[in-house]
């Protein structure tokens, strides 16, 4: 099949350990997986992490998902991002997104005022910093005037975690395409891939990437499963951003998004993401016993050969 979709595993990081992320990686690499995934959440910081894991595991595609923007000059994270891409030799994929207004503002005091404008402003003092190291930019609230001297590789993929049609415009025409999370097939099809699609043909830009990450897992209990699913992912049903994704899917909580069944129901279900013009998915896997941990890697690992 030319042009297929790419498999890679968001990782666990169950530990929070620089060692445990080097240890998953190590076997999805081994695996045959295009991609890993770092999450930036509470745990450890994703782009120093993969500096590490990057200069020890020789070929897999590394990724953030997602570095939230507000808390991150542009001009640090653009140095951050291209000191892990040299580690990596080359191989970073900069995922970036705005975060949530109760984490920006409750948690750290800072303004989520205008997210659009924000991530525009963002994005024109990252990219040139990215991609040809200087800068001079004067926005409304971001200004950077600045050049880096960051030996090569120095150019590496940024991806926008854009879920509604303006942001996902946006990473059409300032990036190299967009990263969802609990976004259901329906929603990537009518929503998702049509509208940055056809931002990105208009300006005659390059196919963006599409990169889908959902809960995996293979099982026999699959009641039991989607239970869990509804459980531990519970907080993305009630974030406003997945929320309306889950409400334009149609669906109720995470759960509902969630690929839970036998192997080849959730082969399917996966493969058939490619029609929708998925490029990249990413396996959340979520099995709760040593069986279905196995069952539902063995069977992301079958993706790699169709």
């Amino acid at each position: 099949m030319t042009n297929s979709m790419k498999i890679g595993i968001f990782g666990s990081n169950n530990d929070s350990t620089v060692d445990g992320v080097l240890a998953e990686v190590k076997a999805a690499e081994r695996d045959g997986f295009a991609s890993y995934w770092q999450s930036q959440i509470f745990g450890l910081d994703a782009l120093s992490t993969l500096s590490v894991v990057g200069h020890q595991v020789p070929r897999i595609e590394l990724g953030t998902s997602v570095i939230p923007t507000y808390p991150r000059h542009p001009m640090m994270l653009a140095q951050q991002a291209l000191t892990a891409n040299q580690a990596s030799g080359g191989r970073l994929c900069l995922g970036i997104g705005l975060s949530h207004q109760v984490v920006i503002e409750g948690m750290l005091n800072l303004s989520f005022d205008k997210p659009l404008r924000h991530m525009k402003e963002y994005l024109s003092i990252l990219m040139p910093l990215i991609h040809d190291r200087k800068v001079s930019f004067a926005g409304e609230t971001l200004t950077t005037h600045a050049e880096l001297t960051i030996g090569k590789p120095q150019s590496c993929d940024v991806v926008v975690a854009a879920l509604g049609p303006q942001m996902l415009r946006l990473a059409a025409a300032m990036t190299q395409g967009t990263l969802t999370w609990c976004t259901g097939p329906e929603t990537l099809r009518t929503l998702t891939v049509p509208t940055i699609n056809e931002a990105a043909d208009k300006l005659g830009k390059p196919k963006p990437r599409v990169i889908a990450a959902l809960p995996v897992c293979v099982t026999k209990d699959v009641e039991g499963a989607r239970a869990r699913a509804a459980q531990v992912f519970a907080v993305y049903g009630q974030l406003p951003s997945y929320r309306a994704m889950l409400d334009h899917e149609g669906a109720a909580g995470p759960a509902d998004v969630a690929i839970i069944g036998s192997a080849s129901e959730v082969f399917d279900k996966i493969a058939a993401l490619q029609e929708v013009g998925v490029t990249d998915f990413g396996g959340v896997e979520f099995g709760a016993t040593p069986d279905e941990q196995h069952d539902t890697r063995e069977m992301l690992k079958s993706l790699l050969q169709r």
